[in-house]
């Protein structure tokens, strides 16, 4: 095993604890994933910037500081992606994954960032994504699209695919992802990673100039890692009220002693296809298997209907406004921000964002509320559920075979199973469930109490006990 590959099949807290004992250094960290982006992204094509002299300086610094005896973060020394829309960093290019912003860089270090970076972790990159990060797909305008490390024939998934793919393929031990409808969860699913949406208010998020953008759709950031013990680590560094967000939330969650905690009293609940997606039998196949590891664990588990009582048109005609709107919503915040339009730039913007953008146009506040009355029943038969289980489990996706230049409509909600918890707002984890037989990945999602993002994290380190998956990195 090469010195490259040794140091980049490390976990973030492995690779931590090791340049802290001096075992290895933060510059060997960063050159080895460094080497492994030269070597690999060619084909997969997760970063759109890679901060190189930027992180070798870092990495240098870090060095310095553990030879002159400094106290340092439970990060300190280990490499991070960020996706290219909503964790930016201060002096390095930020795109939103459009050609129109190919220029631009950022003049601000957004608070997660900022946190990040205080607990040691040295920026690599940027990672890909969908333009506005408005689809379940990675491709766009200005680099083209990200394949999944496990399957190069297929996408990585959206919008943070570039992280899932960065993550998967060895790149980066640790990345940021965002969920508006799924952009953690779908591309985990597709590249065999681990990516964690919380509660909705537990990861500040500074944006500007409009701090009221989340809510419509409840969307968050959250982290991406390839084991649940780098989530919960995350996590603990993440989360937090921060002065500049208007939904953050003095909640304090005690993230990292729940992967060591037992699931032996948990009561979840199996529901296949959530009464309304249609779902691939390759995919069914690979989760109802993957389900009963945590009997194995020692919970109990029943294949439950959700009972929100409706069909899959009626929860996509509902979909579309809240959704589009609130891609529309974001269009116009930057079109405010920089001066920017983009319809009067069509020709620059992918076909996808612009017939979103013109499906926006169609709806109105009206539109908006009938939503609100579908959404509210989801809820309400979510939190019904709880009244009797701790956790609900689900598949991420309805078919793993997603080509790497497929790009579905605007109107295809059946597909990710993901978007009816951005309207709850309850902490959701995708994560790896095994191969189809064409060894295509598939993902588990395991859904929680809002606030109870812990108990998420419990069933996950015992599902990776379980069904160990980090062979899907080798």
């Amino acid at each position: 095993m090469s010195r490259e590959t040794e140091l980049t099949g490390l976990s973030a807290t492995e690779l931590a604890a090791r340049i802290r004992t001096g075992d290895v250094t933060a510059t060997d960290a960063v050159e080895a994933h460094l080497e492994r982006i030269d070597s690999l992204d060619g084909e997969i094509n997760a970063f759109v910037t890679v901060c190189e002299d930027e992180a070798l300086e870092a990495a240098a610094e870090a060095d310095r500081a553990l030879e002159d005896g400094a106290d340092v973060g439970p990060l300190h020394g280990v490499p991070l992606a960020l996706k290219d829309l909503g964790s930016v960093k201060e002096g390095v290019r930020h795109t939103y994954g459009s050609a129109l912003f190919a220029d631009h860089v950022a003049d601000r270090t957004s608070a997660i960032v900022e946190r990040l970076e205080d607990a040691g972790a040295i920026v690599i990159g940027k990672t890909n994504t969908p333009e506005l990060g408005h689809k379940g797909t990675t491709d766009n305008e200005l680099i083209g699209a990200t394949a999944s490390p496990i399957d190069t024939d297929l996408n990585a998934g959206g919008s943070s695919g570039g992280s899932a793919a960065a993550l998967a393929a060895g790149m980066t031990p640790i990345a940021t992802g965002s969920d508006a409808g799924g952009s953690l969860r779908i591309p985990a699913a597709a590249c065999g990673v681990y990516g964690f949406k919380p509660t909705f208010g537990l990861i500040p998020d500074d944006g500007r100039p409009s701090a009221f953008g989340r809510e419509l759709q409840h969307t968050t950031k959250g982290p991406m890692t390839r084991t649940v013990e780098d989530a919960a680590l995350l996590l603990s560094l993440m989360d937090g009220p921060h002065p500049d967000d208007p939904n953050s939330v003095p909640v304090d969650i005690d993230y990292r002693d729940a992967v060591e905690r037992p699931i032996d009293d948990y009561r979840i609940a199996y529901s296949p296809d959530l009464d309304a997606f249609p779902i691939d039998d390759d995919v069914r196949a690979v989760v109802d298997d993957a389900v009963t590891a945590f009997a194995d664990a020692g919970a109990t588990v029943d294949t439950v209907p959700l009972d929100h009582g409706y069909s899959m048109a009626e929860l996509s005609e509902a979909a579309m406004p809240a959704y589009t709107t609130s891609v529309l919503e974001s269009a116009t915040v930057i079109e405010e921000a920089h001066g920017v339009d983009f319809l009067e730039r069509s020709d620059e913007v992918s076909d996808s964002l612009l017939a979103m953008l013109h499906v926006g146009e169609e709806y109105g506040p009206e539109d908006v509320a009938r939503s609100g009355i579908v959404r509210t029943g989801v809820y309400d038969a979510v939190q019904d559920l709880f009244a009797d289980y701790d956790l609900l489990v689900a598949p991420t996706l309805s078919r793993a075979d997603l080509g790497l230049y497929e790009d579905l409509e605007a109107e295809a909600w059946d597909w990710p199973l993901t978007w009816p918890f951005n309207w709850t707002g309850h902490p959701v984890a995708s994560a790896p469930a095994g191969l189809t037989d064409r060894g295509h990945p598939v993902g588990l999602q395991l859904v929680g109490r809002r606030f109870a993002d812990d108990e998420i994290l419990a069933a996950s380190a015992a599902l990776e006990r379980e069904r160990p998956w980090n062979h899907l990195y080798e």
